[in-house]
């Protein structure tokens, strides 16, 4: 089957260690994926997750991963170790660390099974975002010359805002919060769940809407993975509730085409500095 351009970005390739519990991988992170002073964290989690999915092949969806952004990571080689902790009968836990120079840049623990073999019934309150059609979105093609230097990651995606949560593009922050948009990737990739770890963190930090744009460093996010999402756009959904010591939360959801929650995740980051 072919690959696209994000699958040869997050591909992985394992180095032999005779050791089929502990395995190690390399990767190359790719330089179209930076943001502010790193490389995106969604990005990374979806590298480290292919790793994770080599490791326990029995399993190959994501459902849980918790991970800690060390240090920021920057384009180029990257190792990433597994350990499987524990391999059951519809899960596996497996801790993952991913390394540059020496220096661990990423560390997290992921919970994996198979999505296709869980039960299809779904009770939620949550309601799904209400955005405006496509042609009435604002695309991230028109981002401010400094949103898109700051981000470069934007040219691998098509990103439609709701008009309502665009006024800090602006100047003009609602003061609210809150951001959702249309998403997809590029080149006609259709959603999946390894993919999912990475949309999760792609929209600008929502503290965009508090008049406080920049680069905002995850400090931890954890994300889970619902059900496998079907082709076509996506719909994401940030928002905060509170800012303090110099921190906020961003929750996300993210919903696919078919009008079902796929996948959510709550990242604690550091305020954007002045």
């Amino acid at each position: 089957m072919a690959t696209s351009e994000y699958d040869d970005h997050i591909a992985v390739t394992e180095v032999p260690t005779g050791d089929p519990t502990a395995r190690t991988f390399d990767a190359r992170l790719d330089a179209g994926w930076v943001v502010g002073g790193g490389v995106n964290g969604g990005y990374l989690l979806s590298t480290m997750g292919n790793a994770v999915r080599a490791t326990v092949p029995g399993k190959p969806d994501p459902i849980s991963v918790t991970a800690y952004y060390l240090s920021a990571s920057t384009p180029g080689p990257a190792r990433i170790t597994t350990t499987v902790k524990r391999d059951g009968g519809s899960v596996a836990t497996v801790a993952a660390e991913l390394w540059q120079s020496e220096q661990s840049r990423l560390t997290a623990l992921a919970t994996y099974g198979d999505l296709s073999a869980l039960p299809d019934g779904v009770e939620t309150t949550a309601e799904e975002p209400d955005l405006p059609p496509r042609d009435r979105c604002v695309p991230n093609s028109m981002a401010p010359d400094d949103v898109k230097r700051l981000a470069p990651m934007m040219e691998r995606f098509d990103m439609l805002f709701h008009p309502d949560h665009i006024g800090w593009a602006v100047g003009e922050p609602s003061g609210r919060g809150v951001i959702s948009a249309w998403f997809r990737l590029k080149h006609g990739r259709e959603p999946d769940p390894i993919s999912l770890l990475t949309i999760v963190d792609l929209l600008p930090p929502v503290t965009f809407d508090l008049g406080r744009p920049g680069w905002a460093p995850t400090l931890e996010l954890t994300a889970h993975v619902r059900a496998r999402p079907a082709e076509g756009w996506l719909k994401v959904r940030h928002a905060t509730r509170n800012v303090a010591g110099g921190m906020f939360e961003e929750d996300c959801e993210v919903w696919d085409s078919a009008g079902r929650l796929v996948a959510q995740s709550r990242q604690l980051a550091r305020l954007p500095r002045s």
